[in-house]
Order: C-alpha cells, then structure tokens, then sequence
C-alpha cells in the first residue's frame, strides 16, 4: 500500500490548550471539530489539524504549518488586525508586511502561534504558460490510467 491516495493530518503541540484553542479557532478563524485530553481538532482547508497537548513544547527552528493563500498582502494584514505579529529574519529581504520573495518568485510571510511554533502563509507564483501542463482531456480525466492502459493493450494485440 502508498499513502498517494490519503489525505495529511497535520500535527502541531500545545503546552496551552485553552490558549491554542483561542489563537487558531479566533485569530486563524479555523473551524474547531472536537477537543479531548490528547488534542484539539480543527479543519484547516480540509486537513485535519490536530493541536496535540504536551508537557512542553520545544519550538522548531522551521516551520510546522503553512497555509497556501491567494494574496498575501491582505492575509498578512487580515491576521496583523487580530493581533498577529509577523517576524522578520536577517539575512532576508522582506518588504514592510514582512513578506519575502524566494528565489521561485513564491512569497512567504512568517508568524508564531502561542507557544512559539512557527507558521507561514505563502502566494505561489503561476509558472509561465509554457511550463504549465496541459489540461486532460475531459475522456482521459474520468478514466482512471490503469483502465486507458488496459484498453491500448487490448487494441494491440
């Protein structure tokens, strides 16, 4: 068995879980889907995130969670309203929303949540019309691969 076809859960812990809860239910607006002594379950986009409590939490020097955001200025300032603060890196050149532009032209902005853990927001940037792959074809999207495979064998012999 892969895991191609499972969804992620995504896990990230809590020292706080009353202070968690607050911070990604009210300041990231994540729809919380139940809460028990191990973790607090929210949706994020469709993937399970489980804030997990734990005795201590020794923050990454990385980020745990990033979001995919369309536009990246007004997610910034949405979250700087609620009283987020975005952090800034030397060595980085970040614009005055502390977003940075990676060298893929993607643009990362980065936060803390609570207990220090950090998360990001970033804007891809669409890949020049040349590069993009082309769209199926509306036959070959509702076939599975394996069944067009099997009919081209069957037509070659």
């Amino acid at each position: 068995m892969t895991l191609k076809r499972h969804s992620i859960v995504a896990f990230v812990g809590t020292a706080n879980p009353a202070r968690a809860k607050d911070f990604y239910a009210r300041t990231l607006g994540l729809t919380m889907i139940s809460q028990d002594g191990f973790a607090i379950v929210f949706d994020a986009g469709g993937t399970m995130l489980r804030v997990a409590t734990v005795p201590r939490v020794q923050p990454a020097g990385y980020t745990v969670l990033g979001w995919a955001v369309d536009d990246i200025r007004r997610a910034v300032g949405d979250l700087v309203r609620r009283g987020v603060t975005f952090r800034r890196y030397d060595g980085l050149e970040q614009d005055e929303f502390g977003i940075w532009t990676a060298p893929s032209r993607a643009k990362v902005a980065w936060f803390e949540d609570p207990d220090r853990n950090t998360l990001s927001l970033t804007e891809m940037d669409a890949p020049p019309a040349k590069a993009r792959a082309r769209a199926p074809s509306r036959k070959s999207a509702r076939t599975p691969a394996r069944t067009r495979r099997a009919r081209a064998s069957r037509r070659r012999s």
